[in-house]
């Protein structure tokens, strides 16, 4: 597949006369053609970023969607903004099959391609346009046919995941047939990604990644998979949590060596500068398996750990099962699990004496570090805490009223 793509990014560059690049949906690079010559002048930042690091940043990502690029059927002009770090015009190619966008095809333009007719209101394109198009169409079948097989590993993935003891063999032998030659004999590792955005059916699935073996969105309390909704009364700067009402993207990654677990943090990382990764989405890693049939417990550490960083932004954006402390508890939880005893400390008029609350308890009863924390006299601390107490009808001088009311602050932020 690589030599195919290389070759046709080739054939579009020698029929342009332009240096050209392919990129997938997301912006992750796949190809570049050669660029001959010893003129620097036709590269940009932007090109040398893609190339060097293998994708874009998300602000160059937007500035590019500006133009429209998301919904083109047919080649469009990109003018240059130094600004933007965008020193050169681009043509971009949309990479379409059967209507799906799989990607764009970029050529530079140092100002000869500035007269060429790109078709449109009536006009003909110029064949050399016509002959790059068909290129790009032909990257896009095989664009989409690598997305078909993705899909379908997707769909046994997701299988194995929910699965019960009794189909879970039977599921992780189906699995094990549709992967690569001994990729199911490696180290492996889940991760998972809330919340993930599947609106947009205009838009290809999941583009490979290094390492990543098969990817699935799961749906709506799929083994306690959950998306993000508000949850009125939560702990101020908690903001949504994960609910039940949206999508969770569930990773299956190789390791390169066993437990090391490198390869997974590098795919959560790139997930998470997706387009479909939601606003301040958050990724766990489950603990590394030998064995295919144990992936279902991973899946429920990832996603717990997942849910923890999205609650605990000092855990993330990624965070591994064994690093979220007392959180490998409280996401066993069912969710909206809460004490009648803190409610009314829960209510929005009262976020300040919950915001204290849990940063004392987070400091382990002292008060001096407490009051440090939040910026405050320690005489307004203890007025704080005494309110705390009158809102509870807890004692913060005795341990089992301090357990009480930390678990349920963290747990009200899942």
């Amino acid at each position: 597949m690589p030599g195919d793509y290389e070759q046709l990014v080739d054939e579009i560059s020698a029929a342009l006369g332009a240096p050209a690049t392919l990129e997938d949906r997301d912006f992750r690079l796949i190809a570049f053609g050669a660029h001959e010559g010893d003129d620097d002048s036709m590269m940009d930042p932007v090109r040398t970023r893609s190339i060097l690091q293998r994708r874009s940043t998300a602000a160059v990502r937007a500035w590019f969607e500006g133009f429209g690029i998301a919904r083109a059927k047919s080649a469009l002009r990109i003018p240059p903004d130094p600004a933007a770090g965008v020193y050169k015009g681009r043509i971009c190619l949309p990479v379409r099959h059967r209507g799906i966008v799989h990607g764009y095809v970029w050529l530079l333009d140092d100002g000869h391609l500035s007269n060429l007719e790109l078709g449109g209101r009536g006009t003909p394109p110029d064949p050399r346009i016509e002959q790059a198009m068909e290129a790009a169409t032909r990257i896009g079948a095989l664009l989409a046919a690598e997305a078909r097989a993705g899909a379908e590993l997707g769909d046994l993935l997701r299988e194995l995941l929910v699965s019960g003891a009794s189909e879970r063999q039977a599921a992780a032998a189906a699995l094990r047939g549709a992967l690569r030659p001994g990729a199911a004999e490696a180290s492996l590792a889940v991760v998972a990604v809330l919340p993930w955005d599947t609106s947009d059916t205009d838009v290809a699935p999941l583009p490979g990644l290094p390492g990543l073996l098969a990817a699935s969105a799961m749906p709506p309390g799929a083994a306690g998979a959950t998306g993000t909704d508000e949850r009125p009364g939560g702990p101020p700067g908690a903001g949504a949590r994960p609910g039940a009402t949206g999508h969770t993207l569930a990773a299956l990654v190789r390791l390169r060596t066993a437990g090391g677990l490198a390869p997974a943090h590098s795919a959560a990382e790139h997930l998470l500068r997706s387009p479909r990764a939601g606003a301040g989405a958050a990724a766990g890693i489950g603990a590394a398996r030998e064995e295919l049939s144990d992936l279902p417990g991973a899946w429920r550490e990832a996603l717990a750990a997942a849910r923890a960083a999205h609650a605990e932004p000092r855990l993330g954006p990624v965070a591994q099962w064994d690093a979220i402390g007392a959180y490998r508890l409280l996401t066993g939880l069912p969710v909206g699990t809460s004490d009648e005893t803190i409610r009314p400390l829960l209510s929005p008029a009262h976020a300040e004496l919950a915001r204290t609350a849990e940063a004392f308890l987070d400091c382990a009863g002292q008060a001096s570090r407490t009051a440090q924390s939040l910026g405050i006299h320690r005489q307004t601390l203890y007025y704080r805490l005494g309110r705390v107490e009158k809102l509870t009808g807890l004692d913060l001088d005795e341990g089992a009223d301090r357990l009480l009311l930390h678990m349920a602050l963290k747990s009200a932020r899942l």
